[in-house]
């Protein structure tokens, strides 16, 4: 066994110093002549776009102040983001509208009073923005329709300083396609 031992190893060394046989040769990337005359470019022909019609009936619906999709703001307690029942219809109104118009886009944009840090604020906004776009797609909203973005306190309906301003400020406003 001891003579054998050393026999084996040094085969196994030999065998794996062997060298292997040449690959064989691979072709090479094939080159392009780009001399002028030598490309062909075939015209492609390109599909005219048309925009989808929406009815201008329900668009109007929007803008008639006897309709409640003309309201579009949604208003919050102080330090709230939890959206109020006298407001549930607005949002139901808003959610048939969006689901009977797939189409159409809306952007939520949510506010907040000037009491607060800026940062506190803006994450305040995104939280009642999101609610709203929450309530809108479990009431019958795509989400794809949806936009949620926070303004924080920089774009105030009431540029006062007392509770009755400050009221008017905490709120979110939704924006149909074409108002943003």
């Amino acid at each position: 066994m001891r003579k054998i031992f050393p026999l084996a190893v040094a085969a196994l060394f030999l065998a794996a110093c062997s060298s292997q046989p040449p690959a064989p040769e691979q072709a090479g990337a094939g080159v392009e002549d780009r001399t002028p005359g030598a490309v062909k470019v075939e015209p492609v022909q390109v599909k005219s776009v048309t925009p989808e019609q929406i009815d201008p009936t329900s668009l109007a619906a929007l803008k008639d102040p006897k309709n409640i999709l003309s309201k579009r703001s949604v208003f919050f307690d102080y330090d709230q983001y939890s959206i109020k029942n006298e407001f549930k219809p607005l949002l139901e109104a808003h959610a048939r509208f969006l689901a009977a118009n797939p189409k159409i886009r809306m952007l939520i944009q949510g506010n907040a009073d000037e009491r607060g840090s800026r940062e506190y604020n803006v994450a305040l906004g995104q939280k009642r923005a999101d609610a709203v776009k929450k309530a809108l797609v479990i009431l019958g909203a795509k989400d794809e329709q949806l936009e949620s973005v926070s303004l924080g306190e920089e774009k105030p309906r009431n540029p006062g300083h007392d509770e009755a301003a400050w009221a008017e400020n905490r709120r979110d406003d939704m924006l149909y396609t074409g108002e943003f």
